[in-house]
């Protein structure tokens, strides 16, 4: 009797501890006035959304996904994570810098491609709202240049850009509540990958075969970058990621 009341008195603490994380987080993101606005401006129209999807609210775990040629930004979502992906919604990403490739140093005005996460909630960016990626991953750092690989990778609002991906003030609103919310409940990677182009799409795939002629040395890297893509559009979920020690992207 006394471990099960023991067992029972521990769950009760541990899960009163985990509402308090969830709830802390929010609230700390709401301490900040232009993250308080937003809530204020977009969480009852994210319900709506998120409902019409037959989705729970707040969102637990979402996945998003960028695609250069296309100008999109995906967010998808799940219930748990148990459960496959569904399809939220796209916001269109309004600037564009470099071309079709990797990053590989700083100042070369490339928006990275490849398998990221958030680790910054940035409530007082200069570009409104802004949610930091963790650029250079493991990989970036074995193929780019060591001295300067570049940083400071966001997805950000005030539409303007050097190399990140930038998406309207509304916009990074409704993501950035979508992202604090999924972090409160757990969620502490939440994954951005991105991609050159959707592959199966037939105008991305042709443009993207026609600048992989012009370099040529980037096919493997893409075709690496596609087995991800492939995987998910073919199970709606993600499998785990792993870097070899050339920088190449594996899969399990």
């Amino acid at each position: 009797m006394i471990k099960k009341i023991f067992f029972a008195s521990f769950t009760l603490f541990f899960l009163n501890n985990y509402v308090q994380c969830q709830s802390s987080f929010v609230d700390y993101q709401k301490g900040f006035s232009r993250v308080s606005q937003a809530f204020s401006n977009r969480e009852d129209s994210l319900k709506k959304q998120v409902a019409a999807k037959k989705l729970l609210w707040p969102l637990r775990n979402i996945y998003i996904r960028s695609f250069k040629y296309n100008s999109e930004l995906e967010v998808w979502a799940r219930n748990s994570k148990t459960d496959s992906f569904s399809f939220f919604k796209k916001y269109k990403i309004c600037a564009l810098a470099g071309t079709m490739g990797p990053k590989r140093m700083e100042g070369d005005y490339q928006v990275p491609e490849g398998f990221y996460y958030i680790n910054d909630f940035n409530a007082n960016s200069n570009y409104h709202l802004s949610l930091g990626l963790n650029y250079p991953n493991p990989a970036d750092k074995l193929l780019s240049d060591a001295m300067r690989p570049g940083g400071d990778i966001y997805i950000h609002g005030s539409c303007v850009t050097v190399g990140c991906i930038p998406i309207m003030d509304a916009q990074i609103e409704e993501l950035y509540v979508l992202s604090t919310y999924a972090k409160a409940a757990g969620q502490e990677f939440i994954p951005v990958h991105i991609f050159p182009a959707k592959y199966r799409e037939k105008a991305s795939a042709a443009y993207l075969d026609k600048f992989i002629e012009t370099e040529p040395n980037l096919k493997d890297f893409e075709n690496n970058l596609r087995k991800m893509y492939d995987f998910f559009e073919d199970n709606r979920r993600l499998p785990v990621v792993a870097v070899s020690e050339k920088g190449k992207y594996v899969f399990y």
